[in-house]
């Protein structure tokens, strides 16, 4: 085989060898074009509501997979410091994340991810925790998915009034007013102030007169919940008619106060929370709780997922029935002994 020939074959395979590589890439990229990779980062690793909520999350965004779309899903946690949650982004951005979901951990510091967002061009959708309307006005790759906190505490409001006036025996002591504790969920927090003036006022509004015993903040959180009420109910004793609780956890923590220094649940004070924990739903049907809010996880992560899909897609997301293209806030639902088997078959 002379020279000329030999190089001509040479060519031929390195030509060859190239468009094989050419394909490959663009099979690769193809491949990679129709994976979602959606990336949710939670405030905590410990808060119930905002688990079970993830879980559905996610099993609704498989759901959504078709032919030409495979979904990845990760989440993780900022472990309650805001600046945890902000590094944790940029590695999720790094990894080559899709879509952003962000449950942020201080609602009025979400700067760092905004702008970490735009620089790379990946759309944000924060959830349960809500930023300041300027702050979702940065850009318009930014959205809210998430509940009305005064809603949930009118309607708190709204159950504890009707069951007082239904069960005079609330007020122990028939001094026409019902003394209470109040467990609120973080120090300055919107929807902890939010639940708790507006569960108060609307409760006055309808004609019961109170008279606060204290207040104790519990971050949240059933243990600390319990800790706070077991030392109140050791201050205050039968004093207490009621607590009202910013919600659920707390709520079940107290109900767990109650149980451990011996109370028989007919002593118990009546107890009001806000989430619609199946735990809360049991502890109404018992009897242990006497109302609680459903906060409706299902709706909300249902429109996370479907925003998520459409923005992968290039889809236009007005379509959704966001409030100015980038609001979603779902309805709260009272539940009381009267509806709480609905709630418990969901």
């Amino acid at each position: 085989m002379n020279r000329k020939k030999t190089r001509k074959i040479i060519a031929c395979i390195c030509i060859l060898a190239v468009m094989m590589s050419l394909v490959s890439c663009d099979s690769r990229k193809n491949q990679k074009d129709r994976t979602l990779r959606v990336g949710v980062v939670t405030y905590t690793p410990d808060d119930p509501f905002i688990n079970a909520m993830t879980d559905i999350l996610k099993e609704d965004l498989k759901a959504l997979e078709a032919s030409d779309m495979k979904v990845i899903v990760s989440v993780r946690s900022g472990d309650n410091s805001q600046q945890e949650q902000d590094e944790v982004v940029e590695e999720m951005i790094d990894a080559g994340c899709d879509v952003l979901c962000v449950n942020l951990v201080d609602r009025t510091a979400p700067s760092n991810i905004i702008r970490l967002a735009r620089q790379n061009n990946i759309p944000v959708i924060f959830f349960n925790r809500e930023p300041v309307r300027e702050d979702l006005l940065q850009w318009d790759r930014l959205y809210y998915v998430g509940c009305d906190a005064a809603q949930s505490g009118e309607m708190q409001g709204e159950i504890a009034a009707e069951y007082i006036k239904n069960h005079p025996e609330v007020d122990r002591n028939q001094d026409g007013k019902i003394q209470y504790v109040l467990l609120e969920g973080e120090a300055g927090h919107q929807d902890a102030i939010s639940r708790t003036d507006c569960s108060v006022k609307t409760i006055l509004e309808n004609g019961v007169k109170l008279e606060k015993l204290t207040y104790q903040f519990a971050d949240w959180n059933r243990a600390q919940a319990e800790n706070r009420m077991s030392q109140l109910i050791s201050q205050y004793g039968d004093q207490i008619e009621m607590v009202i609780s910013n919600n659920d956890e707390m709520a079940l923590g107290a109900v767990e106060a109650y149980k451990n220094v011996g109370y028989m649940q007919s002593d118990y004070p009546v107890i009001f929370g806000i989430d619609g924990l199946d735990d809360a739903l049991e502890a109404v049907r018992l009897g242990t709780m006497q109302g609680t809010v459903y906060n409706d996880r299902e709706a909300q992560a249902r429109k996370i997922a479907l925003i998520a899909v459409a923005l992968f897609r290039g889809n236009d997301v007005s379509v959704l029935g966001l409030e100015d293209e980038r609001y979603y806030m779902a309805q709260y639902r009272k539940v009381d002994v009267n509806n709480v088997d609905e709630f418990l078959k969901k």
